[in-house]
């Protein structure tokens, strides 16, 4: 005796029997051709290996006194597990399988679905796109479910299997959330508009202003757990907007009423220390918060914008920092020589790239690697954005005198080995770090422009001799990230004729950067669909493409010489150098990320 994968409660008998009659008609085309892929769970399991005949058996006795469902039966029985049952029935039915462990359920999704229909049938919403509802089901055979749905929603019900426990605890996350931000609104719309005269009272905390509290903690919650970089929070005429940056896009979160707009920014503005009075200036602060059993550090900016204040937070989680130069993405001969560069035990490294280009994990991921006991390793940093252990770390405060150039003086009367300055701004700055340099230490930094190349004559012009610069400086990093396809839902795309030659894509480039198996027969480029696992956007996550220039004698001539960015970058290439362009087409033709994101985060560059 075998038995059919069960279904849930309320299914009929043929989704569930090992030998029903024919079963009833069902309502839906989803449901149907669902129905048409009836299978024995003993017998794939048995088929998989997972289990032998003798304990099919055993498990089947045991169903039979206790009425459960075969598969709980094997996994209390330490036979199978969880997965392994939902594997198999994807596999079987040919309908993906999805981890809600690692997947946000948008509570705006879940509201689609009322929660007591959800948890009868252990299901939930979890994507929507166009007029189909993407549905994790522990039992996708359950038709009765799948026809409540659609009929309810007048969306089409695409099912996907998740595990029980995984189904169990999205829905107390989602429903949990949704009732919290219905409560929420509901309560923020109860509240009356807060005049500029009231801001002082919102220091104390009473009965009107627990919704605002609520709801400060929520987008913070929210945005930590979704992995958010930045919080957005903007006042208009007519609306206040919360946006999220995730992966770089930015992203609407809510839009909560505008009458609390005074009463949020100013509970952010006490969570940051920061005067509720001054609403003229512009301001800066930090909060330190407990979430998911994790401290989290937020950098806050206040800016006065016409229609009151706009606040930008920015999310530092120690946790997420990547402190391993192996995993931020250097193509291995760049890697290679970065970790040439910074084993140096003198010179200056320079990290160059626009705001939000990892300039400073990968300076962190530096100063990791080569911090030791033997080693005395000294930051100036405005602001501090992680603590490094075994590292001393110093906060600038040039409101009071405590300048990056300020910071730098100190630390050579401190016997300093490794230094590292936050960013180069000025010619005082530049000077002393190059000084520093050239007097036994090594020093990084960071500076503001373009390419690799280009850096020595933004060094040049703030007033730096060219000697100097050839004399100090070991090498130059230039960096941008780009967004990584979605496992889950890539694809493979033939490049077209005018792509390959808009790309300058020759054999001579795919022998520079490293990929001896690609040619232009075999070459592919890759997307992503857009599924369940990253939210219908086809990508997931962020990786670093890098051109790392390392200073030789023909480029210290050049410059000396006064060669022009072009000269120097043609002799940097020409001695191996990969450019931004090139390490990006790279990460396309290796699958990492899609044509799109090269053009988009390289255009421009060579």
């Amino acid at each position: 005796m075998n038995q059919s994968l069960p279904a849930q409660p309320g299914a009929p008998a043929g989704a569930g029997a090992g030998a029903p009659p024919g079963p009833p008609t069902p309502k839906s085309a989803a449901a149907t051709s669902i129905l048409s892929k009836k299978m024995r769970l003993g017998d794939a399991l048995i088929s998989e290996g997972l289990i032998n005949e003798e304990q099919l058996q055993q498990a089947l006795a045991l169903q039979k006194k206790s009425g459960k469902r075969l598969g709980a039966v094997l996994v209390e029985m330490h036979l199978v597990t969880e997965q392994d049952i939902v594997q198999i029935l994807s596999k079987q039915l040919r309908i993906p399988f999805i981890d809600l462990s690692n997947y946000l359920i948008d509570p705006v999704i879940a509201k689609l679905v009322p929660e007591h229909i959800a948890k009868r049938h252990m299901l939930i919403p979890i994507n929507k796109v166009g007029n189909k509802l993407t549905v994790a089901m522990v039992d996708p055979l359950n038709i009765i479910a799948i026809d409540d749905i659609q009929l309810m929603t007048g969306l089409m019900v695409k099912p996907v299997v998740a595990t029980h426990t995984d189904i169990n605890k999205a829905l107390q996350d989602a429903y949990g959330a949704v009732a919290q931000q219905d409560k929420l609104m509901d309560d923020l719309e109860d509240i009356g508009h807060t005049d500029d005269e009231d801001l002082d009272g919102l220091g104390e905390l009473g009965e009107n202003d627990a919704p605002i509290i609520r709801l400060c903690n929520l987008v913070i919650s929210q945005a930590v757990q979704n992995g958010v970089s930045d919080i957005h929070i903007e006042p208009f005429e007519k609306e206040l907007r919360i946006r999220y940056r995730q992966d770089g896009m930015m992203f609407t979160a809510m839009n909560p009423p505008k009458k609390a707009t005074a009463a949020i920014t100013s509970r952010i503005k006490i969570m940051s220390s920061l005067n509720i009075a001054e609403k003229r200036l512009p301001q800066d602060g930090r909060i330190k918060i407990k979430v998911a059993n994790r401290m989290i550090d937020l950098r806050v900016s206040v800016l006065p914008v016409i229609w009151g204040e706009k606040i930008v937070m920015r999310i530092l989680d120690q946790t997420s920092l990547k402190v391993n130069l192996e995993d931020l993405g250097f193509e291995p001969k760049t890697l290679e020589r970065f970790k040439g560069g910074i084993a140096s035990p003198y010179g200056i490294i320079l990290v160059t790239g626009p705001t939000g280009s990892g300039k400073t994990t990968t300076l962190y991921s530096a100063l990791t690697s080569v911090n030791s006991i033997d080693t005395n390793v000294m930051t100036a940093e405005d602001p501090v954005e992680y603590m490094l252990h075994g590292v001393n770390q110093v906060q600038c405060k040039p409101e009071i005198g405590l300048t990056f150039a300020a910071a730098l003086r100190s630390f050579l009367r401190q016997d300093p080995d490794v230094i590292m300055v936050g960013e180069i701004r000025d010619f005082e700055t530049a000077e002393i770090a190059i000084k520093a340099s050239m007097t036994g230490h090594l020093v990084l930094s960071t500076l503001h422009t373009n390419d690799a190349p280009g850096t020595i004559g933004r060094i040049v012009n703030m007033g730096i001799e060219p000697f100097m610069v050839t004399t100090s400086v070991i090498l130059v990093q230039a960096q941008r990230l780009v967004r990584k396809i979605c496992k889950d839902c890539k694809f493979e795309i033939k490049p077209r004729a005018e792509q390959i030659s808009q790309f300058g894509i020759t054999p001579e480039l795919i022998r520079r950067i490293d990929l001896p198996h690609i040619n232009e027969k075999n070459m592919l480029f890759y997307k992503g669909k857009g599924c369940e696992s990253c939210n219908n956007s086809g990508s997931r996550g962020r990786i670093g493409v890098y051109e790392v220039m390392m200073m030789s004698e023909r480029l210290r001539d050049i410059i000396l010489n006064g060669g022009s960015t072009d000269d120097i970058r043609r002799q940097a290439i020409e001695e191996g150098m990969l450019s931004l362009r090139e390490s990006a087409l790279r990460k396309a033709l290796t699958g990492m990320t899609s044509l799109e994101e090269v053009v988009r985060v390289t255009m421009g560059e060579h």
